[in-house]
């Protein structure tokens, strides 16, 4: 026998949050670092990334990301922007490739840079993935972590 009130929500409480096919799941909660000057950027990027389960710790530029890895922080990627003050995006994915402790880190480029000379240097840097802004998918992003993570 059900009992139809008691499964019916009380006043002012929330419903859970619906269950994730497990194709979505992410494994522990992935710590994700965000990289990027714009402060709208960083917030639609970690609003994306939240949304779909994964830790989010964001960073204005490369230098405050490299101090923050430098710290001891650990992360299961980077999403980094390229084009950032003191230090950008490029000057980020040499200097975590070129530390023992940090070249196994996957760094996916979110730019507004869409040539492919950039392209090509950003993947010849080591980049595990390159995405222009302006065209940007979420979709595309979220499927390039899952292959990364």
């Amino acid at each position: 026998m059900l009992n139809i009130p008691g499964l019916m929500p009380l006043p002012g409480s929330t419903l859970p949050a619906p269950a994730r096919p497990a194709e979505e799941a992410t494994p522990d909660r992935a710590h994700i670092l965000v990289v990027d000057d714009s402060i709208t950027t960083r917030t639609l990027e970690k609003s994306i990334l939240e949304a779909h389960g994964y830790r989010v710790t964001l960073c204005v530029d490369g230098r405050e990301a490299l101090e923050r890895l430098s710290e001891g922080m650990e992360v299961g990627l980077i999403i980094s922007d390229v084009e950032m003050p003191r230090m950008d995006g490029f000057a980020l994915l040499q200097a975590v490739k070129a530390d023992k402790r940090l070249e196994e880190i996957p760094v996916i480029l979110v730019t507004s840079r869409a040539s492919d000379e950039d392209r090509e240097r950003g993947l010849r840097l080591g980049a595990d993935a390159y995405i222009v802004k302006t065209r940007f998918d979420q979709n595309e992003l979220l499927a390039g972590i899952r292959r990364l993570l």
